[in-house]
């Protein structure tokens, strides 16, 4: 037994500073950033190191994220107790939203990065590592599906949002809070969320799935103030589908929302809310460009996923070739 442990570049895995500029540069092996925490030893279990995709998490794409995610399959298949993706934080919580979509196994797969590069002082990489490949270790983790472990708390990664462009407390669940802490080096579960069955498994692993995806543009527009949709002019045309970061509980202008039910004519829109937590409501309020106005005009209510699991999410059902009903119908169960 062991846990698969698979790094993808990111904070957690700069060292050294460029010739150009100063700034940190990605160069740490995994080998190198398990070296760095001798407490991985009294893990109970070896950690089998593997290196994937070195690249800053801006650069990551869903079907790098897939591929790690058949790895981590293969490797839960034959034999180990858990895995630990680290990556850049920048979109780690869209890629553990996209992990926790497809992941299949009782065993958990644990997403976790670092805020503070190894060059700098109180640097946070070795221990959210440690923490992390501890929650992968641990049997009480089993059946929560992918999970984001930072600052010794453990979140469930559809809930899991960063919050803070700098600070090592830089993710929280808004709508849930943690599910569990790591104390005095022990994973406490405190809260065991429903598990969903695992989501397009079949067409993630297809040996198309990289094809379609590839082809698949899913747009993000956030409503703000004055805004009259002209940014979306011919949007249909190069997309197949857009989500909607609405106002507060879902709201846009007037000028908007005729603009956002043609589109829904053509592609699937999903409405969400940009306010950082809470949901798109359903039918409190009826003036144009209301929740209830908006999904008369075809909108896709998108419930509690903020707007970039929407975005992921709905990527995935386009690219498998859902229709509207079914974009409904998944964001009915997921959101």
């Amino acid at each position: 037994m062991s846990v698969a442990l698979f790094t993808l570049g990111g904070t957690i895995a700069m060292a050294g500073h460029s010739t150009d500029n100063g700034g940190v540069v990605a160069r740490l092996t995994g080998a190198e950033l398990t070296a760095a925490i001798p407490a991985l030893a009294d893990l109970g279990v070896p950690l089998d190191v593997r290196d994937a995709h070195a690249v800053p998490s801006a650069n990551l794409t869903f079907a790098q994220v897939l591929e790690v995610v058949d790895a981590a399959s293969r490797a839960v298949e034959a034999g180990v107790v858990g895995a630990v993706v680290t990556q850049g934080t920048d979109t780690l919580e869209e890629t553990a939203f996209l992990v926790d979509l497809v992941w299949r196994h009782q065993e958990p797969l644990v997403v976790t990065g670092a805020m503070r590069n190894p060059t700098l002082a109180g640097a946070d990489g070795p221990a959210n590592l440690l923490a992390a490949a501890r929650v992968a270790a641990s049997p009480d983790a089993r059946g929560l599906g992918a999970l984001v472990v930072f600052n010794d708390e453990i979140h469930a990664a559809r809930w899991a949002r960063k919050t803070h462009s700098t600070s090592t407390a830089a993710f929280a669940s808004p709508n849930a809070g943690p599910i569990g802490h790591v104390i005095e080096g022990r994973p406490r579960i405190l809260a065991r969320p429903d598990r969903r069955e695992p989501f397009l498994q079949e067409f993630v692993t297809g040996p198309d799935a990289s094809a379609r995806l590839g082809m698949t543009r899913v747009a993000l527009h956030t409503a703000t103030l004055d805004d009259d949709g002209a940014l979306l002019d011919g949007l249909e045309a190069t997309h197949h589908g857009l989500v909607v970061a609405g106002l507060g509980v879902g709201h846009v202008s007037s000028d908007l929302a005729p603009v956002l039910g043609a589109l829904s004519q053509r592609i699937p829109v999903v409405l969400t809310s940009r306010s950082g937590g809470g949901s798109v409501l359903r039918h409190t309020y009826g003036a144009i460009g209301s929740e209830t106005d908006l999904q008369r005009r075809g909108l896709v209510n998108g419930g509690l996923l903020d707007p970039y699991k929407a975005r992921v999410l709905l990527r995935l059902l386009v690219a498998n070739g859902a229709g509207r009903d079914e974009v409904a119908a998944a964001f009915g169960r997921l959101g």
